[in-house]
């Protein structure tokens, strides 16, 4: 993976999460400037590194060894999605539904930013728009919220 997308994949999570760069580094043992280069695409982090940062996030870090003509894993979310997904109606409905689901807000705002990320590269879309993501999340949030009997 390229530094870049690995930086816009940090930083998704991270912001999906509602978390500011400080407190992340604190959790992952590691330095604001490093994790803040690490997500504007610049250094060489290690795998003890990025395996802490992993966990700091609420997830896990997976590294595979595969054939070079076999398809990447899934791509970055796109930047208007990280803008979207670090703002306040985001973060809202994410919080309304983690209640109703009793879940954990973070847990919940991860998994709305990844569904959503999935469903624009399913339809090949990496120019959607705050009201075309408001449009998706809307849906989301009422399949999740009352599923149909």
């Amino acid at each position: 993976m390229d530094p870049v997308e690995l930086g816009r994949r940090l930083r998704a999570r991270r912001t999906a999460l509602g978390r500011t760069v400080a407190p992340v580094a604190a959790d992952a043992g590691l330095s604001v400037p490093y994790v803040a280069n690490l997500e504007n695409g610049r250094g060489n982090p290690t795998v003890a590194a990025l395996d802490r940062l992993a966990e700091a996030l609420g997830t896990r870090l997976v590294i595979t060894l595969a054939d070079p003509s076999a398809e990447e894993g899934a791509p970055a979310p796109p930047p208007s999605l990280v803008e979207f997904a670090g703002g306040r109606r985001f973060r809202r409905q994410a919080a309304l539904l983690a209640e109703s689901l009793g879940e954990e807000a973070g847990v919940v705002r991860a998994m709305l930013a990844d569904a959503l990320a999935a469903v624009a590269a399913a339809l090949r879309r990496d120019d959607l728009h705050e009201g075309d993501w408001q449009r998706l999340l809307d849906a989301l949030v009422l399949i999740l919220a009352h599923p149909s009997d």
